[in-house]
């Protein structure tokens, strides 16, 4: 789903991604983790957690904010495969997931400024920053050229 599943202190563990996000990153072909209903649309093509996003052929574009934990390095590995798209991820650097799909394969990341508020599944924003800093990382230079040129308040790097 376009929602990390990390569980914070209110016990929730679904949330979207922040839709200025999206919108400075420019139009996506493919969402292969989008909730059931979906406040605002992420991409032309959604795959909900009824259609196993990871499962599936990806075509295009891909912009996915993929399941938070002990899931991300799988679905952070088919996108490096696919090498066309960019992840939202939590900016933990220092794990094997990150040496694995990010530091020898992604063209950029873009580290972003503060924490962000993620949204409810109603589109309301959250109450509490996500509790870790968050990071999108490019894959494919048109997606790093994207990256770079999109406005976002933060410190983009070329790998």
């Amino acid at each position: 789903m376009n929602t990390s599943f990390e569980r914070t202190k209110d016990g929730k563990s679904e949330w979207l991604t922040p839709p200025y996000i999206v919108d400075a990153l420019g139009a996506f072909d493919l969402d292969p983790y989008s909730p059931i209903n979906k406040p605002w649309p992420t991409a032309k093509k959604h795959y909900t957690i009824e259609a196993d996003g990871l499962s599936q052929n990806w075509q295009g574009r891909v912009f996915m904010n993929p399941p938070y934990g002990n899931q991300t390095g799988k679905w952070l590995k088919k996108l490096s495969e696919h090498g066309n798209g960019i992840a939202l991820i939590f900016a933990r650097t220092e794990t094997k997931m990150f040496f694995d799909y990010i530091w020898n394969k992604a063209d950029a990341i873009m580290f972003l400024k503060g924490r962000l508020r993620f949204y409810n599944i109603d589109g309301t924003k959250g109450n509490f920053n996500a509790g870790a800093p968050s990071c999108l990382v490019a894959y494919g230079m048109d997606n790093a050229e994207n990256l770079l040129n999109s406005q976002l308040s933060g410190m983009f790097i070329w790998l």
